[in-house]
């Protein structure tokens, strides 16, 4: 498999290229160029097979051209001794849990993915990279635990001062270890602010070898379409009609990689959303993209420090804008009805739901129209632990699940040692990088 950016569709790259670049230089975001017809792949596995195993099976399905399947295993297997899990809540309503992993979030999948990618990668090309990104604590402590033991991937994180959670001593660069956490004094915008800035240099870039953690890294998508996959060998042998996923919009980087899925032929029959400020219901009832109207070459280039997916999922229906009314239903959610449905998902289940997956399941409701069959299924996703939404699941079910030592972990408050920098002390991000960057492969 070979990736194009989203707006230059001429100049292909590799898996490798692409996650070490992970911007490319026209302002666009990476994408796959080709699609395989992985169905004999997919219909094979059962429940039976380990995410793992998913994982290093699709992944040297995808890209065998490039690594041998030996190393496309090394990757899975490093990077997954978690999985998800499936629950069935009724016949033919199921919610698939991505917060299994070291800190609650599903974000562990596809940072954990990234890691092993680049650390195998790097290591038989004999070279180093550095992962720059901004965050208010989730992603860091995903990092960190992706992270361990790495020799060849270092990670430089901007906070917003005192949000530094979820690390440990030995995760500290200055201890040995793989991070260099940078406490600013100012918010979340002004510590994505520096990260755009750093990447608007390419001289930096590129002597640094830098890439970053979050979704506009390719690498962090293409993990994300075995979900789907491990759901589906999970209830195929339950499941007689259509499929449907109902999920929370995200940056959408979850509906992008699981209509990836469905390009390599994962049986799905739509994706069901709550409507958000960029993805809406037409006077039809049809969805419709409000970036659309604004063409490529009037767009701002794609944010590192930021990222959205809708470019992608554009790019994916661009040919033929028919199929994206087939594959994605949004819904208007509002506020009440997320509250309701987390009430009832807990009153008729017994199934503590957050903000995000109580109005998928709203979503799914109101698209009876589709999923109002007897054959039809609905595969709720859960993205966070619901613990991370405590405030919400406990006004609305007045109770919250025990706390798990994952999720208390990952929220633990961290202090740190070095000073606290103004939004525009860059020279202060750069003397970091050159450090990391200096420090020799073991």
């Amino acid at each position: 498999m070979r990736f194009i950016s989203t707006r230059n569709g001429n100049d292909s790259v590799s898996f490798k290229d692409a996650l070490l670049r992970s911007m490319p230089s026209d302002g666009g975001l990476y994408v796959p160029c080709d699609t395989e017809d992985l169905r004999h792949w997919i219909l094979y596995a059962d429940e039976n097979t380990s995410f793992a195993n998913l994982a290093g099976t699709l992944t040297s399905a995808l890209i065998n051209k490039e690594f041998s399947p030996i190393i496309c295993e090394t990757i899975a297997t490093n990077a997954f001794n978690f999985e998800p899990k499936v629950k069935q809540l009724a016949p033919n309503l199921f919610v698939l849990e991505l917060f299994h992993g070291p800190t609650g979030t599903f974000k562990d999948f596809g940072v954990s993915y990234l890691a092993a990618a680049l650390e195998t990668i790097l290591r038989y090309n004999d070279e180093k990279a550095i992962l720059l990104d901004a965050t208010t604590g989730n992603l860091g402590a995903s990092l960190a635990t992706a992270l361990r033991g790495k020799k060849l991937v270092k990670s430089v994180l901007l906070y917003p001062k005192g949000k530094v959670c979820g690390l440990e001593d030995s995760d500290l660069a200055w201890n040995g270890g793989n991070l260099y956490p940078i406490e600013v004094d100012g918010t979340e915008a002004d510590c994505r602010n520096m990260v755009r800035k750093i990447f608007s240099d390419p001289e930096l870039v590129k002597k640094y070898n830098l890439t970053v953690a979050n979704t506009a890294n390719i690498g962090r998508i293409l993990p994300q379409t075995f979900f789907y996959t491990f759901a589906f060998t999970r209830i195929k042998k339950m499941v007689s009609g259509a499929i449907y996923y109902s999920m929370s919009t995200g940056n959408y980087g979850n509906l992008i990689s699981g209509l990836y899925g469905w390009q390599l032929a994962l049986p799905v029959n739509g994706f069901i959303l709550p409507t958000d400020r960029n993805l809406k219901l037409d006077a039809q009832g049809n969805v419709q993209i409000l970036d659309s109207h604004v063409p490529i070459e009037k767009r701002n280039p794609a944010d590192p420090a930021d990222p959205s997916n809708l470019e992608r999922l554009e790019n994916l229906f661009k040919e033929n804008s028919l199929m994206l009314r087939s594959f994605v239903y949004p819904a208007d959610v509002s506020d009440e009805e997320a509250n309701k449905a987390c009430r009832e998902l807990f009153i008729k289940y017994k199934y503590f739901a957050d903000r995000e997956t109580s109005a998928a399941y709203a979503a799914s409701k109101l698209r009876s129209d589709i999923t109002d069959d007897d054959d039809s299924a609905v595969v709720l996703i859960a993205r966070d632990s619901p613990l991370k939404d405590s405030s919400f699941v406990r006004k609305n079910i007045g109770e919250i699940p025990a706390m798990t030592e994952n999720v208390e972990k990952s929220q633990r408050p961290f202090s740190i040692s070095t000073p606290v920098i103004t939004p525009d002390n860059m020279e202060y991000v750069t003397t970091v990088l050159n450090s990391l960057n200096l420090q020799r492969i073991f």
